[in-house]
Parts: structure tokens; C-alpha cells; sequence
């Protein structure tokens, strides 16, 4: 009777591993890369882009971007999201507007360049 009992252990060991296992896949490919909206007229040579709201990016894409104008005195943020970047603060820096360029993370399971 104390094998059975090991080998129901030892089999629900397994199975519960395997079901981390697979959810760590699952998890890892899908995962989008981290964005974050910056101002692309802000960027200063020892900080890189200032970080804004969201908001300043709602409707942009990461190839088109609207320009933002400047009118007496006021300038309009030109918003748009800025991937994988290293975030200092309200700053960041040494990232891609490219989304197709940010890092592929990978993970267990996943292809190359694809994910998903």
C-alpha cells in the first residue's frame, strides 16, 4: 500500500509541474513589449524623452505619428509610444518607436522572431 501512495505523489508532482510548465509558455510568448508614451520633441541628449500621458498617444501608431505644431509661445505634445525603453523617473531612453524592432522576449516555447 506505501508504494501506491508514493506513486499517486509522484504523479501529481509531475502533473502539477507540467501545468506550470505550460502556463509559463503560455504567458511568456503572448506578452507585448513594454510601451510607454513619450514626447518626441522633449528629448534631452542626458535624459532621453519625456514620459507623458497615455493620452498623448491615443490614435497613434508606432510608424505614423502626428506631428505636433508649435503657435505663439505654446508647444503641443507630439505623443507617441516609445518600446522596451529603460525608464528613469519621467524619462526614457535607449528604446525604439519601431514596434516591430522592440526585443522579442521569447520564452519557453516560442519561435524566433514570432510570437504568439
Amino acid at each position: 500500500m506505501g508504494r501506491k501512495t508514493t506513486r499517486r505523489l509522484r504523479s501529481s508532482t509531475v502533473i502539477l509541474g507540467g501545468m506550470g510548465a505550460l502556463a509559463a509558455a503560455l504567458t511568456s510568448c503572448g506578452s507585448e513589449p513594454d510601451k510607454r508614451c513619450v514626447d518626441r520633441n522633449s528629448y534631452d541628449a542626458v535624459n532621453g524623452y519625456r514620459v507623458v500621458d497615455s493620452s498623448a498617444c491615443k490614435g497613434s501608431s508606432s510608424t505614423t505619428g502626428g506631428k505636433g505644431k508649435k503657435s505663439r509661445g505654446t508647444s503641443r505634445v507630439d505623443g507617441e509610444w516609445y518600446y522596451d525603453s529603460d525608464v528613469s523617473g519621467r524619462w526614457a531612453d535607449y528604446g525604439t518607436f519601431d514596434k516591430s524592432k522592440a526585443a522579442d522576449r521569447g520564452g519557453f516555447g516560442c519561435s524566433g522572431s514570432g510570437g504568439g
